[in-house]
């Protein structure tokens, strides 16, 4: 991730974008730890069904606004989001999904997961504003 969004970040056309990562399962652990690595260009994390557990020692270190999303039906991984969300000291949310398993295969739960993270995204990725005083 970190040497993607390196690659995004040197690019002309995309040089100036705020960066959003979003991972799933194991994936939000690596998302994590990517915005940890790269504090100043990670704007926002949004993990789905996640194991931000595996983030480990990273979790507190983490600074970008970050989104958990979980299956209200998968409590193995609730409880773990719930233990990572203790560490993480950033701006953060926890949204339970009720009806929906590990996948969200449930009719409409994906779309509730998409709905949430573009809020997320949108709200946390604004471009800033930078105010010059006289």
């Amino acid at each position: 991730m970190v040497d993607a969004t390196n690659w995004v970040t040197g690019q002309p056309a995309t040089q100036y974008l705020r960066i959003g990562y979003f991972g799933s399962s194991t994936g939000a652990a690596a998302a994590l730890i990517g915005a940890v690595e790269l504090p100043n260009i990670v704007a926002a994390v949004v993990s789905r069904g996640g194991r931000p557990d595996l983030a480990g020692e990273a979790l507190p270190k983490v600074k970008a606004p970050t989104l958990l999303i979980v299956g209200g039906n998968d409590d193995v991984v609730i409880g773990l989001n719930e233990e990572a969300y203790a560490q993480l000291s950033c701006e953060k949310e926890l949204k339970i999904v009720p009806g929906a398993t590990h996948l969200f295969e449930e009719p409409g739960t994906l779309e509730r997961v998409a709905q949430l993270a573009s809020e997320w995204f949108k709200a946390k990725l604004q471009p800033q504003v930078l105010v010059q005083s006289r």
